[in-house]
């Protein structure tokens, strides 16, 4: 009798144990919440300084640190297209501690790399910051003045203008060679680490073309240390309101990029929530619109799942490419 009641008072005692356990289990995200940030937080880019990813990175850390009331600290690490940045993240705990600024580069990694060392499951979208479209920044050496003449230059020297590109199948190499191929134009492809030197070997005539964010190279063109022959949104962009789209050259080419935060997955909810909210509120304020909109781009944020949706839509939109240029990497 007594072993019964013994083992009975285990199971109890058990059972007791298992339950404080998941009621602890389920107070952890609220807690972690409640706590959050109680040390600086990282905000992880992988491009240069001075960069179309990093100005905007930037301007979010600084707010964002001012409303959790913890410091939130940009560190560069860029290589590989942003992998090394990517998995930088994805190794540490999924605490919301370190967070990366994710780019399309992330989802097109997937893509291009049998295997980039994560996937998208492994990264938990917090939301969108910014949508930009390209401009055809051309050096001032070459002798045009818009897409058509320079197609028509191109043809008559083929092989010899150069194109740049920062990170293996990135956007820009993408649509060089989309753009190759619906034009019958040869190009040499030239890499770079990051999208700065590009801008700075394009004043100085050393690379001709570079499909650039209109961020990167809108002030160089009003100071007319370079030329932008076209751009790749639907229509003109407010502030390039003399440069023409592609479709106004002829050619049904729209393309745009995005840039959000992401954090690990696995990161608790109520920490994802709590930087959509302050991110969500620092992408509606006036400066913010003014540094992102003044450069020809469109200041957006999103609910997680949205970003999400948009990751997952650039991975699908960037396979046919990669395919059937042969693009895919070691």
């Amino acid at each position: 009798m007594r072993a019964v009641r013994s083992k009975s008072v285990r199971m109890v005692r058990g059972a007791m144990a298992v339950l404080v356990a998941a009621v602890c289990m389920r107070a952890l995200p609220a807690a972690a919440a409640d706590t959050y940030p109680s040390r600086p937080v990282r905000l992880v880019v992988g491009f240069g300084a001075g960069g179309p990813t990093d100005i905007p990175a930037r301007f979010i850390a600084d707010k964002l640190g001012a409303a959790l009331k913890q410091s939130v600290v940009v560190e560069n690490k860029p290589a590989a297209g942003g992998i090394v940045a990517t998995r930088d993240v994805l190794a540490q705990p999924h605490d919301g501690y370190t967070l990366l600024l994710c780019t399309h580069f992330d989802a097109t990694n997937v893509a291009v790399y049998r295997d980039a060392g994560y996937t998208l499951s492994d990264i938990a979208p917090v939301s969108l910051i910014a949508k930009y479209y390209y401009g055809l920044a051309l050096a001032n050496a070459i002798p045009a003045t818009d897409f058509k003449s320079f197609v028509a230059y191109a043809k008559a020297h083929p092989g010899e203008l150069t194109y740049a590109t920062v990170g293996a199948a990135s956007a820009q190499e993408i649509m060089a060679r989309q753009l190759g191929k619906m034009t019958g134009v040869t190009l040499t492809r030239v890499p770079f680490r990051g999208g700065l030197g590009v801008v700075q070997e394009l004043i100085a005539n050393r690379v001709d073309l570079y499909p650039s964010p209109t961020l990167a190279v809108v002030q160089y063109y009003k100071a007319k240390q370079l030329k932008i022959l076209a751009t790749t949104s639907p229509e003109r962009l407010a502030t390039l309101p003399e440069v023409p789209t592609l479709k106004e050259a002829g050619f049904d080419f729209v393309r745009f990029g995005w840039l959000g935060v992401c954090a690990r997955a696995g990161t608790p909810a109520p920490i994802v929530e709590t930087l959509n909210k302050n991110i969500v509120s620092i992408v509606a304020s006036p400066a913010y619109r003014a540094l992102i909109e003044n450069a020809g781009s469109i200041a957006a944020s999103s609910m997680p799942e949205g970003l999400g949706a948009i990751m997952q839509k650039t991975f699908a939109d960037v396979v046919p490419t990669v395919e059937e240029f042969d693009l895919q990497q070691q």
